[in-house]
């Protein structure tokens, strides 16, 4: 991760990692001078994430306008999540995955186990469904997806 100023974000995603509404999130965090990583939970290696860092890392680079470090965890996302956060040093932490029907990792509340962890935690889904409730109190009332989200 780049060393600088800036909030340093960890973006956790795997299949949603290269959504609209995730580019779009990045694009307008770093207009506020964030930094980015990609972390891919539920990968074994590097080699089992590497569709998913060669088709997103280009667009999160290129959407925040700047490099965006490719990180893969092990098969349990918290554990993974865990040592990034022991390993870097993150202001927040965005969560991408699918919407609850879809998502194990909402089913499972992997949210409020990584808001544990003591870091501001966001949770995008590409339907456009932003979950407030996990937002650090300025993106609720200023963010973009608050209230329904973009049109």
């Amino acid at each position: 991760m780049e060393s600088g100023g800036g909030r340093r974000v960890l973006v956790v995603a795997n299949r949603t990692a290269g959504t609209g509404v995730l580019l779009d999130e990045v694009e307008r965090r770093a207009a506020e001078d964030c930094r980015f990583a990609l972390l891919i939970p539920d990968a074994t290696d590097r080699k089992a994430a590497d569709w998913t860092l060669e088709s997103a890392l280009p667009l999160l680079t290129k959407a925040a306008g700047r490099q965006v470090e490719g990180l893969v965890g092990g098969p349990d996302p918290l554990e993974a999540i865990t040592k990034a956060v022991q390993e870097q040093h993150f202001d927040e932490i965005i969560i991408s995955t699918f919407s609850r029907r879809r998502s194990k990792w909402l089913r499972r509340d992997l949210p409020s186990q990584v808001k544990a962890l003591g870091l501001p935690v966001s949770v995008i889904t590409p339907e456009k469904d932003f979950i407030p409730s996990y937002l650090p109190d300025h993106m609720v009332k200023d963010g973009p997806y608050y209230g329904g989200g973009p049109g």
